[in-house]
């Protein structure tokens, strides 16, 4: 438990938080929506850090991120909270508990991730399973410790910062791949309990001012987020505002959380939007949570070679060496290699 940042007084001893856009106005003694910051007397403190309450070791094709060090292990961890609420969550236990969980006997501090990472093998640590920008501090501290010891560090989130708290994050993470959930605000609004110009703030910042790897995910629900018209606009976008070289991660829903009305996404579905992400010349498309023949296949996007096979998780090269570059061409793939 650390004080925490971004964030400043108010009168009687009630503070606002400005980590997130939500900007939580919280009494004394009160908790923020997000769950992990807490008014102690006046001051905001960071309750979750330290506290990891998920750990694994995952390939990093889990995440998903496919142009990052392909075929590696991740150190992965995750804590409680988080600053959205969405009706499809697969992880509610973790984003929404019911009250605090009991810790370790001590606060497993960021030197402790990073021994811990490199007994087990991985040259990178990941903030996942829960929303790391609601344990912003404990992430970008562990990002540091990464760093005085030459691992990586990457981040899987939704993307809904403030400004200053998301340049100051991603500045420290070597790569992040950032669900983007609909173009359609009232999507956000209805099903996630939040808004959608802040997450496409802060896709472009990502790309604009920090040298952050990034991959994009969008879930594609039946009868939500689906429609060949608002799959254009997502892809357009992406390849507009992040560029062409984006891997841009389609993946199939399965009913879960509060949604279990909901059927699962069509195979046809993935496959139509990944053409149509190809159509507006979007370079490197993949499909999860489904078996699609080269869902998951990277391509030379110069020559059309096969760089990368995958099956499920497991990933390998077949067509680059390890400096990026195709074997049949010689161009090079973007990415992290």
């Amino acid at each position: 438990m650390k004080v925490a940042r971004y964030w400043h007084p108010l009168e009687d001893d009630a503070v606002q938080c400005e980590l997130c856009p939500h900007r939580c106005r919280i009494p004394s003694g009160g908790r923020s929506r997000c769950f992990g910051r807490v008014n102690h007397g006046g001051q905001l403190v960071a309750e979750t850090w330290g506290w990891p309450v998920a750990v694994q070791v995952d390939p990093i094709e889990k995440k998903p991120l496919y142009h990052f060090l392909p075929g590696r292990w991740v150190f992965s961890l995750g804590t409680l909270g988080c600053n959205l609420s969405c009706r499809f969550c697969q992880n509610w236990s973790l984003s929404h508990p019911e009250k605090p969980r009991g810790g370790a006997p001590a606060p497993v501090s960021p030197e402790d991730v990073v021994q811990a990472a490199q007994r087990a093998g991985a040259p990178m640590v990941a903030a996942t399973y829960n929303e790391p920008a609601v344990w912003a501090e404990y992430a970008m501290d562990i990002a540091d410790a990464c760093h005085a010891h030459g691992l990586k560090m990457v981040a899987v989130t939704s993307g809904y910062f403030t400004p200053q708290a998301g340049r100051d994050f991603f500045a420290k993470m070597d790569a992040a791949n950032v669900d983007l959930k609909s173009m359609r605000d009232e999507f956000y609004r209805e099903y996630c309990g939040t808004r959608l110009a802040p997450v496409l703030d802060t896709l472009k910042m990502i790309r604009q001012e920090t040298t952050c790897w990034l991959e994009v995910t969008t879930l594609l629900i039946p009868g939500l987020n689906d429609s060949a018209a608002e799959v254009d606009e997502l892809t357009a976008w992406v390849a507009t505002n992040l560029g062409v070289d984006t891997p841009l991660h389609f993946s199939a829903f399965h009913p879960d959380g509060q949604m279990l009305d909901v059927p699962a996404t069509p195979k046809a579905v993935l496959v139509r939007a990944r053409e149509q992400a190809r159509r507006n010349g979007l370079r490197h498309v993949y499909l999860g949570n489904i078996r699609v023949p080269d869902g998951g296949a990277t391509w030379c996007a110069n020559c059309g070679a096969e760089l990368i096979q995958r099956d499920g998780f497991q990933a390998q090269r077949v067509g680059m060496g390890a400096d990026g570059r195709c074997w049949a061409c010689g161009e090079a793939c973007p990415g992290v290699w």
